[in-house]
C-alpha cells in the first residue's frame, strides 16, 4: 500500500450508503483505483493511487468539501444546491439522475398558484423557498427529514416537494407530480481552498480518466470488411471520433475497417453500413479510452 503524502494525496468524499454509492464505487474502480472493501471502514486508502476515500452521509459531503476536509466529492446536484455550498462543480457524471418536483393529492386542484397560503412539506426547504419566491407565491414550508410523501395523507401539509425518479412512490401515496423545480444528477465537486500542485495534477488525471471512462461507456468499437470501392460511402455513414482505420485484406479489393461509434446511433449505423456493402460487422464494448 502506498504511503500517503498530505501535500499530494487527495481525499475524496463518497456517500457511505445510498442510491449513489454503488455507481460511484464502480466508477472509481473503472478508472483504475483499487481499494479494499469500502464497507468495513469510513476511511479507505487506495492501493495504487495517492487517494483516500472518506465515506460519509451525502448531506455532509458539500460541507466537508467546502471546508477543505476533503478535496473532492461525489454528490447529488440537489444536495449541493440545497446546502448552497461554496464549491466548484468539475463535471456532471450522468448517473443518480432525478428531479425535485411538486406533488399534489390526486383529488384536488393541480394548479401551482392555488398553493398560495398552503403548507408544503419537504426535505429541501432552500430549493423549495427559492422556487415559490420566484413565482411570487407565498407558502408555509414545513421541513421534514423523511417520509415526505405521506404528509398530505396525515394532513401535515397540503402538498410536497420531493425527489422523484420513477414516480412510483408518489403514485402509491395518492399524489400527482405537477412540476419539476430542480433537475439533479451526481456531480464531482472540488473545494475552493487552495490545492497543492501535486493535488491539482492528480485531480486532472482523475478527470481525464473519468472522461475516458464515460466516453467509452457511450461508445462501441466496430470492425467490418468491405469492398475498397465502398470505403468513401462508409466514411460518410460513420459518426467516428476521427477517420476510421482502413487495412487491406488478403482478398483482392477487400479492406478491413475499424472505428468507434456512439452507442446512441449504433444500430442505425450498423444497418446503413450493411446496405453500403459492409460484411462481418462485429461490435465490441470499450473499457476506457483517451480522447
Amino acid at each position: 500500500m502506498r504511503t500517503l503524502d498530505s501535500t499530494t494525496s487527495l481525499r475524496i468524499a463518497v456517500q457511505k450508503s445510498g442510491r449513489l454509492t454503488d455507481k460511484t464505487i464502480n466508477l472509481l474502480k473503472g478508472i483504475g483505483l483499487n481499494f479494499d472493501d469500502y464497507k468495513r471502514s469510513l476511511l479507505v486508502k487506495c492501493l495504487n493511487f495517492d487517494v483516500e476515500l472518506l465515506l460519509i452521509r451525502d448531506d455532509d459531503i458539500p460541507e466537508y468539501v467546502e471546508d477543505g476536509v476533503c478535496d473532492l466529492g461525489f454528490v447529488g446536484a440537489n444536495t449541493v444546491a440545497e446546502d448552497e455550498a461554496d464549491v466548484s462543480i468539475l463535471r456532471g457524471l450522468g448517473y443518480g439522475v432525478c428531479r425535485l418536483s411538486i406533488a399534489l393529492p390526486k383529488n384536488g386542484s393541480h394548479k401551482i398558484e392555488d398553493l398560495a397560503g398552503k403548507k408544503i412539506a419537504t426535505s429541501y426547504p432552500v430549493l423549495t423557498k427559492k422556487y415559490f419566491e420566484s413565482k411570487g407565491i407565498d407558502v408555509n414550508i414545513i421541513t421534514l427529514s423523511g417520509s415526505v410523501e405521506i404528509a398530505p395523507r396525515l394532513e401535515i401539509a397540503d402538498a410536497i416537494t420531493d425527489l422523484v425518479s420513477t414516480g412510483g412512490t408518489l403514485k402509491a401515496n395518492g399524489l400527482i407530480e405537477v412540476e419539476t423545480i430542480f433537475d439533479s444528477e451526481t456531480q464531482l465537486i472540488q473545494t475552493n481552498k487552495p490545492l497543492s500542485e501535486g493535488k491539482q495534477k492528480l485531480t486532472e488525471k482523475i478527470l481525464q480518466r473519468i472522461e475516458g471512462y464515460k466516453k467509452a461507456a457511450e461508445s462501441r468499437y466496430i470492425m467490418m470488411n468491405a469492398p475498397q470501392e465502398a470505403v468513401p460511402k462508409i466514411k460518410e455513414i460513420i459518426p467516428s471520433l476521427k477517420s476510421p482505420t482502413v487495412m487491406p485484406l488478403a482478398d483482392n479489393g477487400m479492406v478491413a475497417i475499424h472505428t468507434v461509434v456512439p452507442l446512441t446511433t449504433f444500430w442505425d449505423v450498423m444497418e446503413n453500413l450493411k446496405e453500403a456493402g459492409a460484411t462481418g460487422i462485429v461490435m465490441l464494448p470499450i473499457e476506457s479510452m483517451i480522447v
